[in-house]
């Protein structure tokens, strides 16, 4: 018995050891500005960039490849934010600055087609097919995807209500940057 354990744990740091080789010997490089670019963006993975996640649209950033001003979830100060670090300049002026919205559906129009589940990256949306969906509010992320697929026009992009949680005290000087 003591032969067998001894033959795994020589098994096992001879595989460690390859395998802490192999990690050293194949690391990929990354770009510190990427991880930096990444670390601005709301993580939100919504996709109405264009790309499918942060890390896509930071190491697209980071390349010079895209404009700056594409992270809708993240607004006028992660745009300026990313522009800083970048040193170019964020041309705000087609922007227009949301408040944090979430998906509705309108049970009247929906029809249980199930389109909007199939494209919800954050599974906020509950349903069966053919029956009523909804939207779980704290999953939703408002990237917009259900709005811009359904049929029958039951969802609709709805600002947060203000609730007792979601109130802040505005800071002096804040209104002047937003």
């Amino acid at each position: 018995m003591l032969l067998d354990v001894g033959s795994l744990a020589v098994m096992g740091v001879t595989l460690g050891a390859v395998l802490g080789t192999a990690a050293k010997l194949l690391a990929v490089p990354t770009n510190p500005i990427e991880e930096e670019l990444q670390n601005l963006l709301p993580g939100s993975q919504c996709g109405q960039c264009g790309f499918v996640g942060c890390a896509q649209y930071a190491a697209a950033l980071a390349k010079g490849d895209t404009p700056v001003t594409l992270c809708a979830p993240g607004g006028a100060a992660t745009i300026e934010a990313l522009a800083k670090k970048l040193g170019v300049h964020a041309d705000l002026d087609g922007h227009e600055e949301k408040g944090p919205e979430v998906a509705f559906i309108n049970e009247d129009l929906c029809i249980g087609c199930l389109r909007c589940i199939g494209e919800c990256g954050s599974d906020a949306i509950v349903g069966a097919p053919k029956q009523m969906h909804t939207v779980i509010s704290d999953a939703c992320h408002a990237c917009g995807k259900c709005f811009k697929i359904c049929p029958t026009e039951a969802i609709e992009m709805r600002p947060i209500p203000m609730t007792i949680s979601a109130w802040h005290w505005q800071k002096p000087g804040e209104s002047a940057h937003h």
